[in-house]
């Protein structure tokens, strides 16, 4: 049996740069690492089937995007193969309703949120007595599974008919109706930030919501805005998540609180800002792939891998 250490699916061309990256990291590390993309994901299906390769782990960027995985990643998972991060949990972390109520039960600020349930299930507002005054106006309308990307969302909510226009966009899906935060500006910067967490690692940077352009946050910056609690912030959405890599986004407002506003982004956007002007920071992804092979590293340390 052919054995990698490392098995990385992926879907999204623009995942090469990514991907190239572990990889390199990976062979000097000794590991032995393997990429399935659909035009060879037959083939390692096959292969594993056959106990002809095996995986001790697998970062899975394709099975939520692309079902045909899903039978690798369940086959690798029976095998023992340890799944960065499981189905169950992604599907979990990604309904944002569910991660709603999770956070507002462990105290984490949050925008002030209405759960609508899907169309299919309940076409009439009138039927749920729906109440907008709470979330001001305009507010934010976004489903609680299909967000990739923003896709789905409206920023500029204003009344019943923008809301059953939206839920009839997904109708299998829950409508979260959101009040709109608006962050703190200083010097023409919004404080809007987008935090990476993976592998025990906690980096936050600057994402501007309008322009979605990525900026380094500094360690002066950190201390001089008392941003740690950004990281405090992000340890405890881990806690409740479960998973090992994932990005939020966490909005200081004009009354100095920090505001999660868009919960867990489980399948992270990791083009390179060298390559794409809304990328994000090379050193950034740089070290999310160090974290991962020094977490795998530590595992064979530790006498799990074989």
């Amino acid at each position: 049996m052919k054995f990698y250490h490392l098995g990385l699916a992926a879907d999204w061309e623009y995942d090469s740069d990514f991907l190239q990256i572990i990889e390199k990291k990976a062979k000097v590390s000794g590991l032995e690492t393997l990429t399935i993309w659909p035009a060879n994901l037959e083939d390692v299906y096959a292969q594993l089937r056959d106990q002809k390769i095996g995986f001790q782990f697998i970062l899975d960027r394709a099975s939520l995007s692309s079902p045909e995985f899903n039978d690798l990643i369940f086959l690798a998972q029976k095998q023992g193969t340890i799944i960065f991060d499981p189905p169950e949990k992604v599907h979990r972390a990604a309904d944002k309703a569910t991660m709603h109520l999770e956070f507002i039960s462990q105290g984490i600020l949050t925008p002030y949120t209405i759960i609508l349930p899907p169309f299919e299930q309940n076409a009439s507002l009138e039927n749920l007595g729906l109440d907008l005054s709470p979330v001001g106006h305009p507010f934010v309308i976004k489903p609680a599974s299909f967000t990739g990307g923003g896709m789905g969302v409206i920023k500029d909510g204003s009344g019943p008919e923008d809301i059953q226009r939206a839920r009839q966009e997904f109708p299998q899906d829950k409508y979260l109706i959101q009040e709109k935060i608006e962050p703190k500006i200083l010097n023409g910067w919004r404080f809007w930030f987008r935090v990476f967490f993976s592998w025990s690692l906690i980096q936050a940077t600057w994402w501007n919501d309008e322009t979605h352009l990525f900026k380094e946050l500094t360690r002066e910056e950190i201390i001089n805005f008392s941003l740690q609690a950004l990281f405090d912030l992000t340890e405890k959405i881990q806690r409740i998540c479960e998973l090992n890599f994932f990005s939020t986004e966490i909005v200081l407002d004009k009354n100095n609180r920090l505001v999660v506003v868009d919960y867990v982004n489980e399948i992270c956007d990791m083009r390179l800002q060298s390559r794409h002007y809304d990328g994000v920071p090379d050193r950034v992804v740089e070290n999310i792939a160090e974290s991962l092979i020094a977490f795998i590293i530590q595992a064979t340390a530790g006498g799990q891998l074989s």
